[in-house]
């Protein structure tokens, strides 16, 4: 006797989808956490690198050459009068 009268092809379709769903699943959990590896209170996770200043910026581009000595003095100068002072 059959009770779902003409519903097995839908299951047959459905369910190689889910299970190719459900390894791809697994496979981007397993990606994911092995290139993200943070756990708590464990030393694993980094801390993001510091930001440079906008001082340090300008002292390596004139370091490198990619600016002359005038500009760097006048940039210097313009970063100085625009530096908030403390509260």
């Amino acid at each position: 006797m059959m009770y779902w009268a003409g519903g097995g092809w839908a299951w047959m379709a459905f369910m190689p989808l889910l299970w190719i769903a459900l390894i791809a699943l697994a496979v981007w959990a397993g990606i994911r956490f092995a290139h993200h590896p943070t756990t708590h209170g464990d030393s694993t996770h980094r801390a993001p690198e510091p930001r440079e200043t906008p001082e340090e910026i300008l002292d390596r581009r004139f370091a490198t050459g990619e600016i002359d000595a005038d500009t760097y003095t006048e940039a210097r100068q313009r970063l100085a009068a625009h530096k908030p002072g403390p509260r």
